[in-house]
């Protein structure tokens, strides 16, 4: 774990991120709130590409809970069932969509709380949910952000709570919005698990990571 960075380290980090990618998305494919949350969902312990080609064909007949509940559960078993765990994640998905029509009129909430009721969304999709649909600055921490916050010394934390907070507390206010996206896409496309593409990284000069591959 290398030791936190300084303010202005942070804020020259997120500059160059900035000047990169001035708006980065999410790649999960989605067409409103509810395609979203389920979208996430599906990703744990999976790629977005192989979420958004299971999602291609789904998206244009189950765009809504109600949709879903009348596609059911073996025709949704059978969209997915090229992404991992499918099958718990297919009832995971039947049994929101039924949540959201009973309790909340077919309307996806947007609270945390509220979201992380619903079966298959923990604290990480429900702030991606909340970050990319309602604009929130929430920080949804995964593999690639624990992996960068710790590395680069951006924002290290023994669990992905730390993280989030380290990211929260450290980051300037007008780089949190699009932090996580920053984030998840420097570790995967440069600061990679295995082989870290430091050569040609836009902040290896300010990271601390000690095996830096040069």
């Amino acid at each position: 774990m290398a030791k936190q960075l300084d303010y202005h380290t942070i804020r020259e980090i997120f500059s160059r991120f900035h000047a990169a990618a001035p708006e980065p998305k999410g790649e999960l494919e989605h067409v409103n709130a509810y395609t979203l949350v389920v979208a996430v969902a599906l990703s744990a312990q999976a790629t977005d590409a192989g979420v958004n080609r299971a999602t291609r064909a789904l998206w244009p007949i189950a765009d809504t809970p109600q949709k879903m509940l009348d596609l059911g559960l073996e025709g949704l078993t059978e969209h997915i069932k090229t992404i991992g765990l499918f099958r718990q994640k297919a009832k995971n998905v039947i049994r929101m969509s039924e949540i959201l029509v009973n309790d909340y009129g077919g309307v996806v909430p947007n609270s945390r709380a509220a979201l992380e009721s619903l079966p298959g969304v923990g604290r990480k999709t429900a702030n991606v949910v909340l970050n990319m649909w309602w604009g929130l600055p929430t920080q949804a921490v995964d593999t690639h952000i624990f992996r960068v916050g710790n590395r680069t010394g951006i924002a290290p934390g023994k669990d992905v709570v730390a993280v989030e907070r380290a990211i929260e507390d450290q980051i300037p206010a007008d780089y949190q919005h699009h932090a996580h996206h920053w984030m998840i896409l420097h570790g995967r496309y440069h600061c990679k698990a295995r082989k870290p593409m430091c050569p040609t990284c836009i902040i290896r000069d300010l990271c601390q990571f000690e095996d830096k591959t040069l």
